[in-house]
């Protein structure tokens, strides 16, 4: 973006540090989509943080101006897994640059993408914009800027100014990950929670368990008109996934966690479709649970940017393991692992074992272990040396 105009570098300038400095992935979404549409004029957006693991959309999102009816949402997702497009949030993830508009991609014919016809189409829109907040190689967030009929396509610098912000925006979604909740836990007493989805992706049966997990979740973004619920994304991506994963359309898992706005804890979402005797697809089982603490490490440590060896260490530490039992486990020398050690305490700004163990560990914890049942803290296992 070296070329940009000194008051348009201004305001790219202002959008980064507001997202730096909000308080909330929330308030980040808001106040950088206001900022945004300063330098790429929309009539709509959506706003998605992602799964840093499987690039499943997760909690919270942000839809601005946009009316899909009750079956929307569903069906974003289901043009998403299960129907070959362009821009696909999983390419973009991939792609040199993580931003692309729908008209240039298609060659100025957009009846060639199955969303354009599907969903931009009928709903008024003639154009999408879509970016990856990506830092790293990993994406932390998904956007979508969308233009009625009668405005011009978004044009390659919308594209070039969208991409150049996606590392900024995504480093500051991540830093949340690192931010201890300061809402109280809950005390709920729930089992796993189980949902079903019949082949058509329509939900067929919900358990008690599952009503209260969603009640804790503050992200309904689809309505589901057998049960009048609104579901999640992270929910409907996970189980449309499921099914494109059982049909060989996507090579991924039906995972994600998603942490309560309200109460600071973390669940694991994950789904899998099942098959009927003869073979055919069948319904697609959903499972909302707490997450195993060695499901959340990967996520904290990714977001202080530890490198895979620097995990591998930092597990060890958490179980208890000194240098040189460290040393022996990975085959290092006890000199390597106090370089490693000392790097970690840089990332992550604490000066002692007992003080990291806590940084990175028991604050993003708390609300798990608050829980009357609590949890057994367990780090993943070594994975050996590299």
């Amino acid at each position: 973006m070296g070329g940009l105009a000194a008051t348009t570098r201004h305001a790219v300038d202002a959008l980064i540090g507001s997202a730096a400095d909000a308080d909330t992935v929330q308030q980040l979404f808001r106040e950088s989509s206001r900022r945004l549409r300063r330098l790429v004029q929309s009539d709509a957006a959506a706003w998605m943080a992602a799964d840093p693991a499987t690039g499943l959309p997760t909690s919270p999102t942000r839809i601005e101006n946009i009316d899909l009816g009750p079956d929307g949402c569903t069906r974003i997702w289901e043009l998403e897994y299960l129907a070959e497009d362009v821009l696909r949030f999983r390419d973009l993830a991939r792609a040199e640059l993580p931003a692309g508009g729908l008209r240039a991609a298609t060659g100025d014919d957009p009846a060639r993408s199955a969303r354009y016809r599907a969903l931009l189409r009928p709903n008024g829109f003639h154009d999408e914009l879509r970016a990856v907040l990506r830092v790293d190689g990993t994406a932390w967030g998904l956007v979508s800027l969308f233009r009625a009929e009668g405005r011009p396509p978004f044009d390659e610098a919308d594209g070039e100014l969208v991409a150049g912000v996606s590392a900024p925006l995504a480093t500051a979604v991540r830093d949340h990950a690192r931010r201890r909740d300061r809402a109280r836990a809950s005390t709920a007493d729930h089992g796993p929670g189980l949902m079903l989805f019949g082949p058509d992706g329509s939900l067929v049966s919900i358990n008690d368990d599952a009503l209260a997990w969603l009640d804790e979740l503050d992200d309904r973004s689809a309505d589901t008109a057998e049960f009048g619920l609104r579901l999640p994304m992270v929910v409907l991506s996970a189980a449309i996934r499921a099914r494109a994963i059982a049909e060989r359309r996507d090579p991924g898992i039906a995972r994600a966690r998603i942490r309560c706005a309200a109460t600071g804890r973390w669940l694991i979402c994950h789904a899998s479709t099942l098959r009927d005797p003869d073979g055919g697809m069948g319904t697609t089982a959903l499972v909302i649970e707490p997450a195993q603490a060695s499901e959340i490490a990967p996520i904290i440590t990714e977001a202080y940017e530890l490198t895979q060896r620097e995990q591998q260490i930092t597990e060890l530490i958490a179980q208890g393991y000194g240098t040189a039992e460290i040393a022996n486990r990975l085959f290092l020398s006890p000199h390597t692992v106090r370089d490693h050690v000392k790097a970690i305490f840089d990332k992550v700004s604490v000066s002692s074992r007992g003080e990291l163990v806590a940084k990175l560990f028991a604050e993003h914890y708390a609300p798990i272990h608050n829980d009357p049942r609590g949890i057994e803290l367990v780090m993943g296992a070594p994975t050996g040396a590299a």
